[in-house]
């Protein structure tokens, strides 16, 4: 420090406030929301973290200073603790008898925005289309007049008898079973269908967990109503763990194969995937390239997942860029 000059000293207390948040983030994956939900809100700013150190890193090498070393440790250890937060290389193999699943939360394909609401709509149905996939799974689903999905089979699950809006798992394979857990007191829901592939009976969960309700261009964690805006997201953190317990005793029942698929409204880094994500397969881990961003914000947040049991083999993970909704679709080519 004292080889530094004035506005490198700031720059370095700076850096290790930052350095010091990302390390204690790394602890996140193991404190409970229902604990401490503000410290657990620190899971959604982990990417942001990383950056800033990945700058700073790279802000002291430039200068030759020995300034480096803090952040650039810290990072190391994020590399053996923490999930990976970008894939330089992806899998790109593919059977014929892979199973071709995509997890998109629609958003209702912005069905009620005024403007352009048809032609977006009709852009989402077709992008869906051309995937042709062997399985559909779609958080914020709005049942429509005339359905444009053609699957032979399908199970959707509506808020009420009333709505229109809900959740739904469309199939090329016949589904044996399905249900809904009805979680209480929110709009999400956890459902799931059991499909016949040849003599596999493969069940398919969608989970839309508790939301968050943040609206990225309209609110921020530094503006006035900060308080009150952290307050709910923790309130929210705290309704994700009770949901998270609810389907891991609903699932533990489930012996066969399995794919979970849905918008966990929670990035890797939090208490809720690292206890879903266990004995558990991440499709873009396995498979996936670049950040896996599957949310439009500025930063990239991967907070839509596709999971599978350890035998599974992900031969092809992708995360596409096409702005149909306020998240980006997830698709994975899984075999056995």
């Amino acid at each position: 420090m004292k080889n530094l000059k004035f506005l490198d000293r700031i720059f370095f207390l700076i850096n290790s406030l930052i350095a010091a948040l990302l390390l204690l983030s790394f602890l996140l994956p193991y404190v409970s929301p229902k604990s401490i939900p503000e410290f657990t809100i620190l899971s959604l700013f982990v990417p942001a973290l990383l950056f800033i150190n990945i700058a700073f890193t790279i802000y002291w090498l430039t200068k030759l200073k020995k300034q480096f070393l803090l952040s650039f440790l810290v990072l190391i250890v994020g590399w053996f603790f923490a999930s990976p937060f970008y894939k330089i290389s992806s899998g790109t193999s593919s059977l014929n008898n892979d199973l071709k699943v995509m997890s998109f939360n629609v958003k209702t394909f912005d069905l009620f925005k005024d403007n352009n609401k048809q032609k977006s709509l009709q852009n989402g149905f077709n992008f869906i289309a051309q995937q042709d996939l062997d399985v559909l799974v779609i958080q914020e689903y709005y049942e429509l007049k005339k359905n444009k999905f053609s699957y032979p089979y399908q199970y959707i699950k509506l808020r009420s008898k009333q709505s229109k809006y809900g959740m739904a798992i469309y199939s090329k394979y016949k589904i044996v079973n399905s249900g809904s857990l009805n979680l209480e007191s929110t709009g999400n829901n956890i459902i799931y269908a059991d499909i016949l592939k040849e003599k596999d009976t493969i069940r398919i969960y969608n989970a839309h967990f508790e939301s968050l309700k943040i609206k990225p261009n309209e609110e921020n964690f530094g503006e006035e109503n900060s308080e009150k805006l952290i307050s709910r997201v923790a309130t929210a953190f705290k309704k994700q763990a009770t949901q998270t317990a609810q389907f891991l005793k609903h699932e533990r029942q489930w012996k066969g194969k399995k794919i979970i698929c849905g918008d966990f409204n929670n990035t890797a880094y939090s208490w809720m995937y690292h206890e879903i994500s266990k004995n558990k397969t991440d499709a873009f881990i396995a498979a996936g390239k670049g950040f896996g961003k599957t949310y439009n914000y500025w930063f990239p947040l991967r907070i839509d997942f596709i999971l599978t049991d350890e035998a599974a083999i992900i031969n092809q993970f992708i995360t596409f860029s096409e702005v149909h909704s306020d998240h980006f679709p997830i698709r994975a080519k899984i075999n056995w």
